[in-house]
């Protein structure tokens, strides 16, 4: 009869020298997270596989009782290492450094002293005797209370372990589903060969099956290492980053529960609420702040925070886990202290300046106009005429000012008849300088109401104002911001025409104003739509390229050519109406300005 191969002990040697072979492997990331600890595992599972395996071979009492000891040794340790492995793989190495894990470490040492001396005590076994099965020298010993002990901390441990790495595989989805599946799985075939083993379960209980079921284990692991790139790429780097997110803002940041209670605060929210987190932690939002948690609705609020009165915009979000549940509310306290104070600077400084400007430019018109009119010498009148010209200019100034201040208000889009509102602007640039040309051509499609095309001015197609194009709302968009660039672009280019143009034949002012509706191909945009093109030409000298080119840079420049603020009431304007201008030279000379603004389709 042939005899059975020392199987058991063959799985057991195979099990430690898999386990040794893959730390071998991963020696090279050692100082990644959760290597270290890694090789500890792995240490401790070959200790253990090793031991027991050669103690499967070995008939002598003595020294099976030695390779028993360090068999559970192993033992010992590996829960504590995999634990360990667990908190720093997935970015809770804070954890390592406390003390509740420095207890479960002082449980190890205790648990190796108790060991060591169990000969004294027997409280890991007593009555050890050989037990032989298939072919091996099995023993057989009654377990002490702390061999009961060890195995039921060491699962706790790896259960701990495997949730932790359960939580990564569920709140990072697939990012690292295949490296956490394949090391949580692996501690299963042991762990429940260890527990069978010392509860006696099983029809061989004198035979311990953990050390074969590492077999599996490193079959896993191998695979996590080798497929699946596991210390290429591990959790701690989405972990770390989500605190650093939150922790590092500057911005105060609060997480709460459903029912508005305090779940976290990152340390700029400390400063705020004056509290600092673990004595924040569960007690009403309310109790802080008497800011109500309502999402998608901002606020504004004034605190005193580090003995200086500090203005927030309150913005309050939905807090939602992987799979979509609501679970609380995230309340963000933007600084806008600065701002405000940047914005009340600014509006008192435009409401003077203005109110100045008009009343002094005002009374300086009016005695122009009667020295104008009283004054017999040429010269005199000369310079009285400049003086009613300039304040009139300082008073369109003022104008100007008011516009920016509009501009720079938060407003909404409305539904508007865009081509009713260049029609009038241009109508009344008409009425300021009755010599000049302003053509105005409008083609906006059916909705629009039709195409119109006109020249107004003495001398040229008096009367006709571009007719009657109104039909309903073409364009979702700021009217006030729609006529501040038409109305701006054609100013500027009466204002400094020179008298040399090419498009009339007396060489005066020359504007065209064309508005147009265009279709937006999806691969042109991001959403694909409609658009609404505005271009204003004129046949002057054109705009200095350094005025132009500041504005597209968004540098200020010295205000040469007298067009710089027109330019940038335009710019403004466009960011108003989310619109893109573009300055180009036109043949032979002049200017066009293209301003295109994207419109919601469905209008």
């Amino acid at each position: 009869m042939v005899p059975l191969p020392a199987w058991p002990a063959v799985g057991s040697l195979a099990g430690g020298v898999g386990a040794l072979a893959l730390a071998w492997a991963i020696r090279r990331h050692r100082g990644r997270p959760g290597v270290d600890w890694f090789l500890g595992v792995f240490a401790a599972q070959a200790t253990w596989c090793l031991s027991y395996g050669v103690a499967l071979l070995v008939d002598d009492p003595t020294l099976r009782v030695v390779l028993e000891a360090t068999t559970w040794l192993g033992i010992v340790w590996t829960g504590i290492a995999f634990l360990g492995f667990a908190l720093e793989y997935t970015g809770r190495s804070d954890v390592v450094r406390s003390r509740p894990f420095a207890a479960v470490v002082g449980f190890g040492l205790l648990s190796t002293v108790v060991l060591a001396t169990n000969p004294f005590h027997g409280a890991f076994w007593t009555g050890l005797r050989f037990d032989p099965v298939f072919g091996v020298s099995a023993v057989s010993y009654a377990f002490g209370p702390w061999a009961y002990l060890v195995v039921a901390v060491e699962s706790v441990l790896v259960a701990s372990a495997v949730f932790l790495l359960v939580d990564t595989l569920l709140s990072y989805g697939p990012l690292y589903r295949r490296e956490s599946t394949a090391v949580a799985l692996s501690s299963l075939p042991p762990g429940f060969a260890l527990v069978a083993w010392t509860l006696g379960a099983g029809p061989v209980s004198q035979l311990q099956f953990a050390p074969l079921m590492f077999v599996p284990h490193v079959l896993l692991d191998a695979y996590a290492f080798n497929r699946a790139e596991m210390f290429d790429r591990n959790p701690t780097t989405s972990r770390t980053a989500e605190r650093t997110a939150i922790d590092d803002l500057a911005d105060p940041v609060v997480a709460l529960a459903l029912d508005h209670r305090v779940v976290r605060l990152n340390p700029a929210a400390e400063t705020v609420l004056g509290v600092d987190a673990e004595t924040a932690r569960e007690r009403p939002f309310s109790a802080f702040l008497d800011v109500p948690v309502t999402v998608d609705e901002d606020a504004e609020i004034t605190v005193d925070a580090g003995g200086r009165r500090r203005t927030y915009a309150v913005s309050t979000s939905r807090l939602a886990d992987p799979n979509g549940t609501h679970v609380g509310y995230t309340v963000v306290l933007s600084d806008v202290t600065e701002r405000e104070r940047r914005r009340q600077q600014l509006e008192v400084l435009n409401r003077v300046l203005r109110h100045n400007l008009r009343n002094d430019a005002g009374l300086v018109h009016g005695y122009g106009e009667l020295l104008v009119d009283r004054l017999d010498d040429p010269e005199l009148v000369r310079m009285a005429d400049a003086i009613e010209r300039r304040s009139g200019a300082l008073t369109a100034l003022g104008e100007k000012a008011g516009t920016v201040e509009s501009l720079l208000a938060d407003a909404d889009p409305v539904a508007i008849d865009a081509a009713d509102v260049v029609e009038g602007a241009v109508a009344d640039a008409r009425e300021r300088d009755p010599d000049a040309a302003v053509d105005l051509t409008i083609d906006v499609g059916e909705e629009g109401g039709g195409e119109a095309a006109g020249t107004g001015g003495t001398g040229e197609a008096e009367g006709a104002e571009g007719g009657n194009v109104a039909g309903g709302p073409t364009a979702r968009l700021r009217p006030d911001a729609l006529r501040a660039v038409v109305v701006n672009t054609v100013e500027n280019a009466l204002e400094h025409h020179d008298g040399a143009g090419t498009e009339r034949e007396d060489g005066g002012a020359w504007v065209r104003v064309t508005l147009r509706r265009e279709g937006v191909e999806r691969d042109e945009g991001p959403a694909g739509g409609d658009r609404l093109v505005l271009v204003v030409e004129d046949d002057g000298p054109g705009i200095p390229d350094h005025e132009v080119s500041a504005v597209e840079s968004g540098q200020e420049t010295a205000l040469e050519h007298g067009s710089g603020l027109g330019l940038w009431v335009v710019e403004w304007a466009a960011g108003a109406l989310g619109a893109d201008v573009a300055y180009a030279d036109r043949d032979p000379r002049g200017t066009r300005v293209a301003v295109e603004m994207p419109i919601e389709s469905d209008l």
